[in-house]
């Protein structure tokens, strides 16, 4: 028997990064409507960090920013890549201190492969965990309709319509358009990818890092396409050959 009540466990949740360009919160209120008016169910109670960086030595009401943000439905988690004065003013209003790299150093990052650490081949005497079988829906998903696959991939034989949702902890493979929105890596699995026939989404995210219609609508438009991450950021790669 043990006493212990709770265990503390590393672990990795996705968190979106809002990037303050200054601190004018009327405009962040108008911005952050229009990002709720754009994709509601995803963004509702949405876990953001603040990342100051912009605003270096800048007095911020930092209770103020925190109510402001919440009054919209959005959980302000913390600030990061602030002064040492701006991170004991951020404590005081019961806000994480969390670090998380520059600008400049992740673009500097993005030059350079990224060093993944070596696993020790798994001994005879571990139980190796069942792999969850593929989510696999036949039909095409419609306007309030939200399909979840736990713990696997989601495969969709057909097309996902406006006000749609379709989510996976793995990756989601979409034989249709991806008119509506679809969450890949919901656990954090930042491997995962969303393929799709046709892409014209409300919106795509992996493991947290999303882009909106606007982003999207670019050569990929209307075509075939893979959504991955790549050094932290969204890329579409074609999935057909145009040559004959």
């Amino acid at each position: 028997m043990t006493n212990t009540t709770a265990e503390l466990k590393g672990s990795l949740f996705p968190l979106s990064i809002l990037q303050l360009e200054d601190n004018d919160l009327t405009k962040l209120v108008n911005q952050l409507q229009n990002k709720r008016a754009q994709a509601p169910s995803f963004f509702y109670r949405a876990p953001l960090v603040i990342n100051i960086e912009k605003l270096e030595n800048q007095q911020i009401d930092f209770s103020l920013l925190k109510s402001t943000i919440e009054q919209l439905d959005f959980i302000c988690v913390g600030i990061c890549n602030g002064s040492n004065e701006q991170k004991k003013q951020a404590r005081i209003a019961n806000l994480a201190v969390l670090k998380q790299p520059k600008t400049e150093q992740r673009t500097n990052q993005q030059d350079s492969p990224k060093q993944t650490p070596s696993t020790a081949p798994a001994t005879t005497t571990e139980k190796l965990k069942e792999p969850t079988p593929t989510k696999v829906v036949s039909q095409n998903i419609r306007s309030g309709q939200q399909i979840y696959a736990k713990d696997s991939d989601l495969v969709i034989i057909g097309s996902v319509g406006n006000g749609a949702e379709v989510i996976a902890d793995g990756s989601i493979h979409i034989y249709g358009t991806l008119r509506g929105r679809a969450i890949a890596g919901a656990s954090g699995d930042q491997n995962a990818a969303i393929f799709s026939l046709s892409i014209e989404a409300e919106l795509v995210s992996i493991a947290g890092t999303y882009w909106l219609s606007e982003s999207l609508q670019s050569d990929a438009w209307k075509k075939s396409g893979m959504v991955k991450l790549e050094h932290e950021q969204l890329v579409i790669e074609p999935l057909l050959s145009t040559q004959n």
